[in-house]
């Protein structure tokens, strides 16, 4: 059976550097932070105060208000995300058949904001089970696909990837092999993620996960720097409309990029850390590599998954200069997260957009807020620091890794 192409077709975005993908790639190219102190609750007595959070958000600018009210903060952002790709993507304007339209979205918790409403509501009620009629449909992970699909009737496969931080990259790739099999004409594919709130915080700070940098937020997301103390927690979302090539061509889509490679792996190590030699990460890029059929040597641009984190930044480092060799340090290799923060289960359909508009404009955007090197780490891999680049992208790659173990990896290719 021959396999059938899938292409990028349109895309959205709504992140804590733009509230659109327009808006969302010119903050990447000009290497704005988009860490501020934490607004959505009072951070007094947490050791982190500071997130990237979306800013000048209203949902009563996108929904009405009873809409709004059945709809948890990581549901609203995934339709505001699927709006702008399926109106980019010209999906109902072509009127294609919705039988064959499918919806896949990843995110790694979903509703938290809502169940930590809901349980401290029924906590402070001295034990009477008063909830929202609407709470386990606003919490659940699942229901952003489910609500997308209920507004443009999309009758295709509709289901939510959960790997943690890898979800929305999961869902990619789950978007290609239905397309590539035929069980789709097109999908529409992201991740959402609205986890600023006071439990996110504290359980990742629990963990001892978060950067604690409070007198400098913006300049906390540091990936590879050596003086990096963790992540930088962020929400919002991501959408890109998969479709098959030749339906594509069909009805005259402007097409963007093919996905040509997805790969998967687990670290197979520890609950939180990566595996301490990068195997994982070499892994799921290797095998990336051999979805796609394209050669190390091949690749011009790797969007990294450089959390900012001690250990995850060395071991994806090194995994990049064991599986490429010397063709490492001709990769301009680079962190968006250094900007937008860690949007967990949205993080890798956001960087893939990053990866997408490499090809599209030829320009890397940089890892920003790079002061010292880490002696750890090869200093010969080019890592895109503080300024973008110029450079033509015919390949470009992206990584996502999650708790658990779970990667991802996603490639596409300028046709």
């Amino acid at each position: 059976m021959e396999l059938k192409r899938v292409v990028v077709t349109g895309f959205g975005a709504i992140t804590p550097v733009g509230n659109n993908a327009k808006e969302y790639w010119e903050s990447l190219k000009n290497g704005a932070s988009g860490a501020a102190p934490i607004t959505l609750f009072d951070s007094t007595n947490f050791k982190t105060k500071f997130a990237c959070e979306v800013k000048h958000f209203d949902a009563l600018n996108y929904f009405d208000k009873k809409e709004a009210k059945k709809m948890d903060r990581n549901s609203q952002f995934g339709q505001i995300a699927a709006r702008e790709a399926i109106a980019h993507g010209r999906l109902i304007e072509d009127q294609v058949d919705k039988n064959r339209v499918g919806v896949i979205w990843g995110s790694g918790i979903g509703g938290l904001e809502t169940f930590e409403k809901e349980v401290l509501g029924w906590a402070a009620s001295n034990n009477i089970p008063r909830f929202n009629p609407f709470f386990i449909p606003k919490m659940i992970a699942d229901i952003t696909p489910g609500n997308i699909s209920i507004e443009y009737g999309f009758h295709g496969p509709n289901y939510t990837t959960v790997s943690a931080c890898a979800s929305s990259a999961n869902a990619l790739i789950d978007a290609k092999m239905l397309i590539n099999l035929g069980k789709a004409d097109v999908i529409v594919c992201g991740g959402s993620e609205a986890a600023v709130t006071a439990s996110g915080m504290g359980g990742f700070n629990a963990m001892h996960a978060l950067s604690t940098r409070n007198d400098d937020p913006k300049t906390a997301s540091r990936p590879f720097d050596k003086d990096r103390d963790g992540f930088v927690l962020g929400e919002g979302a991501g959408c890109m409309i998969l479709e098959e090539y030749e339906h594509a061509k069909k009805r005259g889509a402007t097409i963007y990029a093919e996905l040509t490679g997805g790969g998967m792996s687990a670290d197979a190590y520890h609950m939180t850390a990566p595996h301490p030699e990068g195997l994982g990460a070499y892994l799921v890029m290797k095998n990336c590599l051999e979805d796609a059929g394209v050669t190390a040597d091949e690749i011009d641009h790797i969007n990294m998954h450089g959390t900012s984190t001690p250990l995850g930044d060395i071991a994806e480092s090194n995994a990049i200069a064991k599986l490429f060799g010397e063709h490492a340090f001709d990769i301009q290799i680079n962190s968006t997260k250094s900007m937008t923060g860690h949007l967990l289960g949205a993080a890798g359909v956001i960087e893939a957009i990053a990866a997408l508009h490499t090809i599209i404009h030829s320009i890397v955007p940089p890892t920003i807020n790079h002061f010292t090197d880490d002696e750890n780490i090869d200093p010969r891999l080019n890592f895109t620091f503080n300024k973008a680049v110029e450079k033509n992208v015919d390949i470009a790659m992206s990584n996502t890794f999650g708790f658990g173990g779970h990667n991802a990896c996603v490639l596409f290719k300028k046709l």
